[in-house]
């Protein structure tokens, strides 16, 4: 089942470019690079000044389902679901859809420094994350796994940037 990375709002090239690379690597499908024309503007809290993703992801589930596989949507804006100040992504269990903000992943977003060696580093682990989610895996208590949940970026940072050996095994076939 191949993977669509599908970029909304999202202006990085270089690193979308990057995660296709690094998604070759690690999974046994293919990697698609997917446009898809969805104004997410609809989806913005004034009052949060935020977009809300769980309507992004519902959105898209109307559009994409004529597509065989995960469907990963990029963005650059902040989201937010409500029971949260904000996520760094959300995905269907077992599902096909997920989607990632890279918006508090950058560097720049806590200390004003640009690092595009660790926004990738936290962009690889969020996505593979939300990935993990769509091939049935939930929250694991192993730190040096991926699938660890975070609820801050210190947390994105102390995780591993791998499946533990238990998650693996759960979605071997999917990953090279």
């Amino acid at each position: 089942m191949d993977i669509y990375l599908t970029p909304l709002k999202f202006y990085n090239q270089l690193l979308l470019q990057n995660l296709v690379a690094e998604f070759s690597k690690r999974f046994s499908c293919k990697i698609h690079l997917n446009d898809l024309k969805v104004n997410i503007d609809d989806f913005f809290s004034i009052e949060r000044k935020q977009y809300y993703s769980t309507q992004i992801l519902a959105e898209v589930i109307n559009l994409t389902d004529n597509i065989e596989g995960k469907v990963l949507l990029l963005t650059d804006v902040d989201l937010f679901v409500p029971a949260l100040t904000f996520i760094f992504g959300e995905a269907q269990l077992n599902g096909k859809h997920s989607i990632v903000s890279v918006c508090r992943l950058h560097e720049e977003f806590y200390s004003g420094i640009s690092n595009d060696k660790l926004l990738l580093e936290r962009t690889i682990k969020e996505a593979l994350h939300e990935l993990g989610h769509n091939y049935g895996l939930r929250h694991c208590l192993d730190w040096d796994c991926v699938m660890h949940s975070s609820n801050g970026i210190e947390e994105v940072d102390i995780k591993g940037n791998g499946y533990c050996p238990a998650c693996a095994k759960s979605i071997e076939g999917y990953l090279w």
